[in-house]
């Protein structure tokens, strides 16, 4: 008798199907307009580039894979590495929704959660972007007004800072750690700006679970 495949082996097994898909996807159409318009790329620019490049972001892969996944879950993190945006929305979205039904994104329960909040964010981006190339063109002239400059600049600041007021006051003895090397590190180094939030966010995460181990060790948790 056939056995009956589970939750999770389904899981590992459509994202891997659907991964491989994507990648597929991204990569045909600059292989088709290469041919369409017999423009091959510069060989050796493009082996400079990932000479500089790739090992940065193999890094970055293992150690987000490594940080993202025990947070998302396995279908939650195939669907978040192939629409973006983890730190700043995914994995945010995810946590608010796996606190809210009270579960862990290990359990079944947990699982099932972190994907359809991760799969409803990627849907409403994806709609809201739809809304803002249709209405950029007449938007535009309001956009662009003078009084609405504060607005915009302070806009990321306001959604980080709410969302950090939340997750810091569950456990400010945690938060403190990270939060001052955080500063100092933004601070001493002006080089690390917006560009190095994929790098610096496992990074904290990984100095923020050390930390917490120690505390926890000496008795201060």
């Amino acid at each position: 008798m056939k056995k009956q495949m589970n939750y999770i082996d389904s899981v590992h097994r459509d994202g891997r199907i659907w991964n491989i898909f994507v990648m597929i996807m991204m990569l045909a159409f600059p292989v088709a307009a290469g041919l369409i318009f017999q423009a091959g790329p510069d060989w050796h620019g493009f082996a400079m580039g990932l000479v500089a490049t790739a090992p940065m972001y193999w890094a970055v892969a293992v150690v987000e894979t490594i940080t993202y996944v025990p947070m998302l879950g396995a279908g939650g993190s195939y669907l978040s590495f192939v629409t973006g945006n983890i730190s700043n929305l995914k994995l945010p979205v995810a946590l608010n929704a796996l606190e809210q039904a009270d579960v862990k994104a290990s359990s079944e329960e947990g699982e099932v959660i972190s994907t359809i909040a991760i799969a409803v964010s990627s849907i409403v981006t994806t709609i809201i972007i739809i809304l803002g190339v249709v209405l950029i063109r007449p938007l535009t002239p309001v956009l662009n007004a003078p009084v609405l400059a504060p607005c915009f600049a302070q806009m990321l600041p306001a959604l980080f800072g709410a969302l950090g007021v939340v997750f810091i006051s569950k456990n400010v003895k945690i938060a403190v750690a990270p939060l001052i090397l955080m500063l100092v590190l933004f601070i001493a180094v002006p080089a690390l700006n917006a560009s190095t939030v994929g790098i610096m966010v496992p990074v904290g995460v990984l100095f923020t679970l050390g930390m917490s181990r120690l505390m926890y060790r000496k008795g201060m948790l």
